[in-house]
């Protein structure tokens, strides 16, 4: 017989079942749980710019100056592209007078406002090969210095081509927020909305949209993403008010405007969809803080009245524009879904049949 001792011993242990619940995914949206303490920056600006930083990088590394050139604004890139060009030629005007004073020749420099400016402006036809002819590099420490001004000259104007032909051809969204989001009456509830249109003459296949809302919690930061009445759209060829039905479910449900303020929330927009001219994805971002909220009110009427053949436009400067609809009122007129984009002011005329030709082939 077996001790009984020894088989419990030998017997091998049974697992019992874990009673521990999976862990949540985090909902922090990238940000970390140390980002969005209370009352500090807001976390996307209006354009879309994160507020956040990374620091530490070299100043020296190409990779970050070439993306920066990429994404920096237009003013800000002619301006540094100026001041390189300013800044490169300065240098080689000051290379060419510690050649000496003869170095260069032709035109006197007392025409031309001094040794230095002569110098420069030798040096600014030296860098665009323009070559007037009036002032002429003397000895090979000049001609040496021209050497190396046509090298430099040949890679900077390569690259600054690249980065401009780049700076047109990247595809970039540019969808137009209304300034303010609303809480309006909705199908009997109410609903936060905001109205987006493309501020651009091409257009936005399969746009679809996420709304996400921050706010503390007494713990922390908390993350939701909205239910939305609507996610995507097919086709983007007006305005679109993006609506979250505020009903029990909702985060937002019973929250008052001071509500939003005390727990510093933050609703954060992305936008993304198919840009027909590239055919590639792009997105937009943006964001709306409690004091961009306006409770009580709708959006007024973009659409413009109906054109004799049928034509429906709409008035983008009114993309903003808000009436007031106070909270409460079970009204029809607040609650069509249609209703929300604007009120529709009606269909064109109808159009008169054309004649049939009579028996004689006449009309």
């Amino acid at each position: 017989m077996t001790d009984p001792d020894v088989r419990d011993t030998e017997a091998p242990a049974v697992r019992r079942p874990s009673t521990a619940q999976p862990l949540e995914e985090p909902k922090d949206l990238g940000f970390g749980s140390i980002v969005g303490g209370a009352h500090e920056r807001r976390l996307l600006n209006r354009d879309g710019s994160f507020t956040s930083k990374r620091l530490g990088f070299s100043p020296l590394s190409y990779l970050n100056f070439y993306h920066a050139l990429l994404t920096v604004t237009w003013p800000r890139f002619l301006g540094l592209a100026t001041a390189t060009y300013v800044a490169l030629n300065t240098l080689f005007a000051s290379a060419y007078l510690l050649c000496g004073v003869t170095a260069l020749g032709g035109q006197g420099a007392e025409r031309m406002g001094g040794q230095w400016l002569r110098a420069f402006f030798f040096s600014v036809e030296t860098f665009a090969t323009i070559g007037y002819g009036h002032v002429f590099p003397l000895g090979s420490a000049a001609n040496w210095v021209v050497t190396v001004e046509s090298v430099v000259s040949l890679l900077a104007v390569a690259l600054m081509t690249g980065i401009v032909f780049a700076r047109f051809s990247r595809p970039t969204a540019a969808v137009m927020f209304s300034d303010v989001a609303v809480v309006a009456p909705y199908q009997g509830t109410t609903g936060f909305m905001f109205r987006i249109t493309n501020a651009r003459d091409n257009q936005l296949m399969e746009l679809e949209a996420k709304v996400l809302f921050s706010r503390l919690d007494g713990t922390g930061r908390r993350y939701d993403q909205l239910k939305l009445e609507r996610t995507r759209v097919v086709f983007f060829p007006l305005s679109w008010t993006i609506v979250h039905p505020i009903t029990e479910e909702s985060p937002l449900w019973g929250c008052t405007h001071d509500d939003l303020v005390e727990k510093d929330a933050e609703f954060l927009i992305l936008m993304s969809g198919i840009d027909e001219t590239f055919a590639q994805v792009v997105h937009a971002r943006s964001s709306y803080k409690p004091d961009e909220i306006v409770f009580g009110a709708r959006f007024a009427n973009i659409y413009n009245p109906v054109d004799a053949d049928g034509t429906i436009s709409i008035d983008v400067s009114r993309l903003s524009e808000i009436e007031d609809a106070p909270l409460g009122e079970d009204d029809l007129m607040y609650t069509q879904t249609f209703r929300h984009t604007g009120h529709f002011t009606g269909f064109a005329p109808p159009r008169l049949p054309p004649k049939k030709p009579d028996g004689k082939g006449r009309r």
